[in-house]
Parts: C-alpha cells; sequence; structure tokens
C-alpha cells in the first residue's frame, strides 16, 4: 500500500504592507476582509473573574508554544511568572483589547459572527470488533494523499488538497458514504464502538475518549479527513420536516436517530466529511490535545480558523443566543481548529468532558462578537497568521 504522501512545490511569497492602527485586507474568494478597532478594557463587557483564571492556565500551556517566538517571548515570561490572583491583572496590564470586524455575506463590515460549542464525548467501545462494537473508529488510511501546494499559492496556506491513487491519477478521496461500503478499511480501525451517532459526532467533536471493555480509555484525536466539504446533516432534517430549524441541537438529532435506526446510514452520508483519528496520550485529569499541541482548558479553549489567527492568541468574547437562552463573557485562548471553523469571528468553545459538557455544547449557536488581546505594543497584524 502507499504511504501518506506530501508533495511541495515552492515559488516566491508576496508580502502585503496594512496601514497601523484600523487595517482592512482586500478581499478575496478564500479570505474574506477583516478589521480591528483599538480599545481599551473599560469599554468591553466585563468577565466573570474566576474565568480569567481559567484563561491564564490556557495562556501558561500555549506559551510552551508561543516563547520561541520573539513578538511573544515577554509576554509569555510574564504569564508564567503569575498565579491565579493575578491573572485578571495580567491580561488587564499586558495587552490592548482591539475588535474584530469582518465581512460578512453582504460585502459589509460587521463586529458579529458565530460561535458554537464542542466537547469530548465519551464512547464504549473494544480494541477487535464484535457485537455490540461493530462501528469503527478509523486512523488514517496508508492510500490517503496529501498534496500541500502552500508554497506556491501562499493563499492556500493551511489548505491541502486529498485524493488517492488510481493507475496513474491522483482522483478526490472517498466519500463518507465510499468509505463505509468500503470493504477493506477495518486494517485501519483504531477502535469499534456500540453506537454510529456517537461514532459520528466523534468526528464532529474532533477527539475523545473510549472505555474499553477492561474499563482503561483509549483517547483518540484529530489526525486527518477526507478532503470533502462538510456538511451539517441538522440542514438535511429541517429540509424533510423532521425538526424545525430552532429545534436542532445534537440531542434533538441524536434523538431523532433513535427514533428512525434504519435511516441513521441516510442521515449520516448527508456530510461526505469523514474524519480519521490517531491515539493520544494525556492524562485523564487534563483536556484533550487541540490543534496547538497543548492540553485544552473547558471554559478556556477555542477552536478558530487558523487562516486568521495563531494558535495560543488571546481573545474576550460575548456569546448571546435566545434558544435556549445563553449569554457570557469570557476571556478564551485559541488553541484548535475545526473543519467547520470558517471565518475571521467564528469560534467553538470548548466546555470540557463528558454528558453534562455536551449538553451544554450541544445547545450552543450563538451570536458572537470578539476582542483580540494584543501584546502592548504591538498590533493585530503583528502577531496574526501569515
Amino acid at each position: 500500500m502507499l504511504s501518506k504522501l506530501f508533495i511541495r512545490l515552492t515559488a516566491a511569497a508576496a508580502a502585503l504592507t496594512l496601514a497601523a492602527c484600523t487595517t482592512v485586507e482586500k478581499p478575496t474568494a478564500d479570505r474574506p476582509s477583516v478589521s480591528f478597532r483599538q480599545t481599551d478594557f473599560d469599554r468591553l463587557p466585563s468577565a466573570d473573574g474566576e474565568s480569567w483564571q481559567g484563561a491564564l492556565a490556557a495562556f501558561q500551556r500555549s506559551c510552551a508554544v508561543l516563547q520561541n517566538d520573539s513578538r511573544w517571548r515577554e509576554v509569555c515570561l510574564a504569564a508564567l511568572a503569575t498565579d491565579a490572583l493575578g491573572a485578571q491583572r495580567f491580561f488587564l496590564s499586558r495587552f490592548v483589547p482591539w475588535q474584530v470586524y469582518a465581512r460578512n455575506t453582504e460585502g459589509d463590515l460587521s463586529d458579529t459572527g458565530l460561535m458554537t460549542g464542542y466537547y469530548e464525548p465519551l464512547l464504549k467501545g473494544s480494541l477487535t470488533r464484535r457485537v455490540p462494537f461493530v462501528h469503527p473508529v478509523y486512523g488514517v488510511p496508508d492510500d490517503l494523499l496529501i498534496v500541500d501546494l502552500a508554497e506556491l499559492y501562499p493563499k492556500l496556506k493551511g489548505m491541502r488538497l486529498r485524493g488517492k491513487l488510481v493507475g496513474r491519477r491522483i482522483v478526490p478521496y472517498d466519500s463518507r458514504a465510499e468509505i463505509d461500503r468500503r470493504e477493506d478499511m477495518s486494517r485501519w480501525a483504531l477502535a469499534w464502538v456500540d453506537d454510529p451517532v456517537a461514532a459520528f459526532f466523534l468526528q464532529i467533536q474532533g477527539s475523545g475518549r473510549i472505555l474499553l471493555e477492561d474499563g482503561s480509555y483509549l483517547r483518540v484525536g484529530y489526525a486527518d479527513q477526507n478532503g470533502h466539504p462538510y456538511r451539517a446533516i441538522g440542514g438535511w432534517l429541517v429540509s424533510r420536516g423532521y425538526l424545525k430549524r430552532h429545534e436542532l441541537s445534537m440531542q434533538r438529532i441524536q434523538a431523532w436517530a433513535r427514533a428512525n435506526p434504519a435511516r441513521v446510514s441516510e442521515l449520516l452520508e448527508q456530510n461526505p466529511s469523514f474524519i480519521f483519528f490517531e491515539e493520544r496520550p494525556g492524562s485523564p485529569d487534563e483536556g484533550p490535545l487541540g490543534a496547538q499541541g497543548v492540553p485544552l482548558t473547558p471554559e478556556s479553549s477555542v477552536a478558530v480558523d487558523p487562516r486568521f489567527w495563531r494558535l495560543g492568541t488571546p481573545f474576550i468574547v460575548m456569546a448571546d443566543q435566545s434558544r435556549p437562552d445563553l449569554h457570557f463573557v469570557r476571556p478564551v485562548i485559541a488553541q484548535d481548529t475545526g473543519g467547520a471553523i470558517r471565518g475571521a469571528i467564528r469560534f467553538d468553545y470548548f466546555w470540557g468532558f463528558g454528558n453534562l459538557a455536551g449538553e451544554a455544547a450541544g445547545r450552543q449557536k450563538s451570536e458572537a462578537k470578539a476582542w483580540v488581546l494584543v501584546p502592548a505594543g504591538l498590533t493585530p497584524d503583528d502577531i496574526r497568521t501569515r
């Protein structure tokens, strides 16, 4: 079989010079414009005092990576020397808030985006396939090819082409439906679980724990995906009248699946995207590893779009929704990414591990406002992903 293949092509990168205070990028097809307005903490909605402690703990973890960058070194050294009691004072004295504006689908700059929630689920499973553990959690198959063109086309940074080799041609990799129908995939199974819908939502969350029959846990996390676009299965349920749009939640979708077991495959195949996992080490007392390579902190870590933000960047986020009611303001740290997280004001809020966290995550679909926290003396463009 073939191993994963990385093809790198090189070319000169172009630089874009932006103004220092309020900056607006020219919109492109894959990178809408984003703007920033400097403000101060007194003008921001207030966050709960204890939330600063969680944000400091998360930022200290991110500093294991960030401190190697000269732009972050000084503020990271200060963070690592700060205890929980000084958390709020640390952020207020070391950072300047800049409100984020992004161009919406109408072409206007808006200060409002979307925040959803995610969590680390618990599944029941086995390392061998046997009833009732018959639904696979796959590792990365050897026939998945990855073509990286970012060095040739800088605008494609963070994007890769995925496919497989058929004869001498690279063709798109299999969709979810095609993967489910293949008879040769079991060799790449990391584990087998007892619930196909739980296995599907494990892919949505990107990480989780599988309780094995001997009482031990197998921790798995995102390793790769098949290259197909993500499509929310809730839209299919709404379009056919099975649920109303305001009723959509993970719990409602799971309840529909339990009531309609014969149609579960049809439901899940509406999303052609498929996630492959890898075994992840880690203490049960810590959260799963995010894309930055550090453990996530419940209610203090978020997933962001890496086209816009460097992982490790702190934010103040405000979430607002009415059905169901949910409102909060919190400092958070960008430590993860996700296939559905696209846009400058687009966040996925990590609620933690287990059923209660899952209930909270499943209910969240909030309007969001965001203020990026920039080390004093720098601007947002100094610290953003390029």
